[in-house]
């Protein structure tokens, strides 16, 4: 499958509108945290392994986002009791975004084939945006790691 997205996804670019419902189902806007740097990270399913370990570390180095006024927020198609479920079980201290019909996917070009267990499926490629103050994308992060993930966007943080 291919993406265009891909294309206009950038680096510099402005960041796409993102409008969803939270983990609590209030309405999230992207925009509502302009001024303020953003960690937008999608990831696969709630409550699997790999998911669990990104969301543990950025949890646990909420502080240190937050010193660097940044503002950590998770994607996935999961709806709002999963992911309610999956902030409460490991007290994750962000919000979680509820992309059911995978329209942000789509819009960051983050929406993959890819193989499992030998099926060609569809689903969200684990990928990071720094989104700066104005609003831009200042680093993309693609076929994210779990382990040590959040440490190398607190890294990159740090430069901006």
């Amino acid at each position: 499958m291919a993406n265009q997205q891909d294309a206009v996804v950038q680096e510099e670019t402005l960041a796409p509108h993102v409008r969803l419902e939270t983990d609590t189902g209030e309405t999230f806007d992207l925009s509502s945290l302009r001024g303020k740097n953003v960690v937008l990270y999608f990831y696969p399913r709630a409550n699997t392994p790999g998911c669990t370990v990104e969301a543990c570390e950025f949890r646990d180095a909420a502080k240190s986002f937050a010193a660097m006024d940044a503002v950590v927020v998770g994607v996935s198609p999961d709806p709002v009791v999963s992911q309610s479920n999956f902030k409460s079980k490991f007290h994750l201290p962000f919000t979680l975004l509820c992309d059911t019909q995978k329209t942000v996917a789509k819009a960051y070009g983050v929406l993959k084939e890819k193989n499992m267990y030998g099926r060609r499926v569809i689903g969200i490629e684990r990928t990071t945006f720094l989104i700066g103050k104005d609003g831009r994308i200042k680093k993309i992060f693609r076929k994210v790691k779990p382990k040590g993930h959040a440490a190398e966007v607190l890294q990159v943080l740090s430069r901006l």
